[in-house]
């Protein structure tokens, strides 16, 4: 994959930019980060280098996607990989494609990376880090062509709603990752997260709603998109699932240009 030149910013970019001010990264994340940063196996602990990776093991930043998977492939993204159940699959049904998955237990991360090296599966990677960091600062503009996240955390309690994944801010890092045409893939057992999602992506320039997903009887007990997607739906509840498009950098200028103030 080339890199874009320095100095590169896509137009989509630049209109979000317009439309909403980068915010500040919250200080629950700053502490977050600093333990990430810090992070050192233990002694005892299975190498499982390039499997599971932390922040201390990847170059400065942005990541050379070339280099850190070998090949040119295309790249997706899965923020919350938990016990790695959709790395493991989509890996193994997609040998010609990446997949790197951000989670901040390092615990459960590990355990993914143990399963995913023990399939030698040379498309997949597990890093250990907080994912609004890793896409702030790690990730090239453009470079992705799809992104996932499934059952995010919904902060029951109201007070709490601000710590949720989805925010403004993290949509328009959502945004500036994914290549045109590129995919944003969300799943919530939540309904009423689910309800949030929606509005606060329809409210986005950058993003189009698809039809979602039809939900398929799953062959065997490993046939589910995410463990925790078994779990739920073994229990009666249902799932929401979406899927959203990145626009044409040109539709994203036109959208913008219509609001007030816009250019």
């Amino acid at each position: 994959m080339t890199l874009p030149k320095p100095g590169f910013i896509p137009t989509a970019k630049l209109v979000i930019e317009e439309v909403r001010p980068a915010p500040l990264i919250a200080a629950d994340v700053e502490r977050s980060i600093s333990r990430h940063r810090q992070f050192q196996p233990a002694d005892d602990d299975v190498d499982l280098r390039p499997w599971f990776q932390t922040l201390a093991d990847l170059p400065a930043p942005p990541i050379d996607w070339r280099a850190f998977f070998g090949n040119d492939q295309p790249v997706e993204l899965e923020v919350g990989s938990g016990r790695g159940l959709f790395l493991v699959t989509a890996g193994t049904r997609q040998p010609l494609r990446n997949f790197l998955g951000i989670e901040c237990d390092f615990k459960e991360a590990r355990r993914a990376a143990e399963r995913i090296r023990k399939r030698g599966l040379p498309n997949v990677r597990l890093l250990g880090a907080d994912a609004r960091l890793v896409l702030a600062e790690y990730v090239v503009a453009g470079s992705l062509s799809a992104l996932h996240v499934y059952f995010p955390d919904p902060w029951w309690k109201r007070r709490h709603h601000k710590r949720r994944l989805f925010t403004p801010s993290f949509l328009d890092q959502v945004a500036r990752v994914l290549e045109p045409g590129g995919l944003l893939h969300a799943w919530t057992d939540v309904a009423e997260y689910f309800t949030m999602m929606v509005e606060l992506l329809a409210k986005h320039p950058a993003f189009e709603r698809l039809p979602d997903p039809a939900e398929e009887a799953p062959e065997n007990d490993l046939d589910y998109r995410t463990s925790f997607e078994r779990k739920k739906r073994k229990a009666g509840l249902k799932i929401n699932r979406g899927v959203w498009r990145i626009r044409d950098c040109r539709s994203v200028t036109a959208s913008a240009a219509s609001k007030p103030g816009g250019r």
